[in-house]
């Protein structure tokens, strides 16, 4: 006999419990330790399979100071990652075509690249590799969820000798041009001679290590993180990837100008190293004034992040 106002209890057979399942797929396919583990051993095949192109990439690296910037790859796509971490909690995976499709596009690339000689193709050919592996087991949805720690491996392609003079060379012409203009400016006597500035009679060149290339790439990648790593909105990120490289390369004509006059009354070995510490106390105060312009748009109350806190 029923009380007034409660209806009878429901049975749940089995029929009724597959529809509840089909209408809440994620609740029985899950992300789990085994597609991790199959993640990882199919991308450490892929990584076996290309590995001549990893390891000259972790030669450039490591040996050429120019590409040093490469070395921070990893440590952005993990953060990238690592923020991202609650969309895999109910991530489906599903295995993709699409991936073995990405890993042939990679291999015919690395094969190309290995056969004729060419750098781009050689190691971009064994990312795509990796890529497609991880598509391969967790699906394509993988890549749009994580999107933004997928695009920046491409910074894990050593740019090209000849394209990077090709950017070094006119650069460093107009970084000695803004420093002797600087100098002129505040009444100090220099004397330019193409990429040399001359100071109380010893010449300073401004070479490859000095144009700020290697500033304007590391600056770039922490510039990316934070970018990608934050709840701003689509044109704020935009707006600081695209002022990174401007930012790096004023620190570095200011970073010039004392190096400059250290290297007229200092002996070279001392000049040197201020060049090299000071070459990382400026990447720090290129990121301040890009974390600034961030603060100047919230003060004039111009929307940031994505989601605006109200103030008192």
């Amino acid at each position: 006999m029923l009380r007034p106002g409660r209806q009878p209890a429901q049975r749940h057979d089995g029929a009724q419990v597959q529809v509840a399942a089909m209408k809440f797929p994620l609740t029985g396919n899950r992300l789990k330790w085994p597609h991790v583990v199959a993640t990882v051993a199919l991308s450490a095949l892929g990584v076996l399979c290309t590995c001549e192109a990893w390891v000259d990439i972790w030669r450039i690296a490591w040996q050429d100071p120019e590409s040093s910037q490469i070395l921070l790859v990893p440590v952005v796509a993990a953060w990238l990652v690592w923020v991202r971490r609650a969309r895999l909690v109910h991530y489906q995976p599903l295995p993709s075509f699409l991936g073995p499709l990405v890993i042939a596009m990679g291999w015919a690339a690395w094969w190309f690249g290995c056969q004729y000689g060419r750098q781009s193709p050689f190691h971009g050919g064994a990312v795509l590799v990796l890529i497609g592996c991880v598509v391969t087991v967790l699906g394509r949805r993988i890549f749009a969820d994580l999107l933004p720690a997928f695009a920046v491996l491409v910074f894990l392609v050593p740019v090209p000798g000849l394209i990077r003079q090709q950017i070094a060379i006119p650069l460093q012409t107009a970084t000695a041009q803004v420093t002797e203009a600087v100098f002129h400016l505040v009444g100090v006597p220099v004397d330019r001679a193409g990429n040399q500035l001359i100071y109380n009679g010893l010449p300073v060149a401004i070479a490859e290590a000095c144009n700020g290339l290697r500033m304007v790439f590391a600056l770039v990648l922490v510039s990316y993180a934070f970018a990608f790593g934050s709840p701003l909105r689509s044109y704020v990120r935009m707006l600081i990837l695209a002022a990174s490289p401007l930012s790096a390369i004023l620190c570095n004509v200011l970073r010039i100008v004392p190096t400059v006059l250290i290297f007229g009354y200092a002996d070279r070995e001392f000049a040197m190293k201020f060049h090299d510490a000071s070459g990382w106390v400026m990447l720090a105060v290129a990121f301040l004034l890009l974390m600034g312009i961030i603060e100047i748009l919230r003060w004039a109350m111009v929307p940031v992040t994505r989601y605006t806190l109200a103030r008192d």
